[in-house]
């Protein structure tokens, strides 16, 4: 059954947390790309932006799944705590805080016009070039947290499971 969890746990991974890293690093290029000055290919790129807001809102649900089945591995190996793993677990809640509180709600942000009629303003342009920067800083962060979460898991420092 352990290989099972684990084998869940890292598919989930794979398939759900790539994705999202991913559209989160792709999005702040496409949603000031999109916010142009009336060049051609701009709603392609307000499109493109919002295709990768969806995946990022909607993957970040499904990410869900990879503590969870982390977090079962965990208990079937008997490891819950080491502290590889509770820094595995603090880091994970970390990098999901900084995609709900910080960035999907940035994207949304960048996907409103700067007013009614869907016009930009140069003043607005100055703000989605900032908003796009704070978000792609907060993606790399985002990135890093994750990257951090795979090395532990790989070395896994302090084990006493092997290698």
């Amino acid at each position: 059954m352990t290989k099972v969890l684990l084998s869940v746990h890292v598919l989930a991974a794979i398939v759900v947390i790539g994705p999202i890293t991913v559209a989160a690093s792709l999005f702040p290029r496409h949603a000031r790309q999109a916010a142009g000055s009336g060049e051609p290919g701009e709603g392609r790129d307000a499109s493109i932006a919002a295709f990768l807001h969806r995946i990022c809102r909607g993957y970040a649900v499904a990410g869900i799944a990879v503590p969870v089945f982390g977090i079962a591995t965990g208990a079937r190996l008997g490891v819950l705590t080491d502290a590889w793993l509770i820094v595995s677990l603090v880091l994970t809640a970390i990098a999901a805080a900084v995609l709900v509180l910080a960035i999907v709600p940035g994207q949304r942000r960048m996907l409103r016009p700067a007013d009614g009629t869907g016009a930009r303003t140069a003043a607005a342009n100055g703000e989605t070039r900032s908003a796009a920067a704070r978000l792609s800083m907060l993606t790399g962060a985002f990135n890093l947290l994750w990257a951090v979460v795979v090395v532990l898991m790989i070395v896994r420092p302090g084990s006493t499971t092997g290698a």
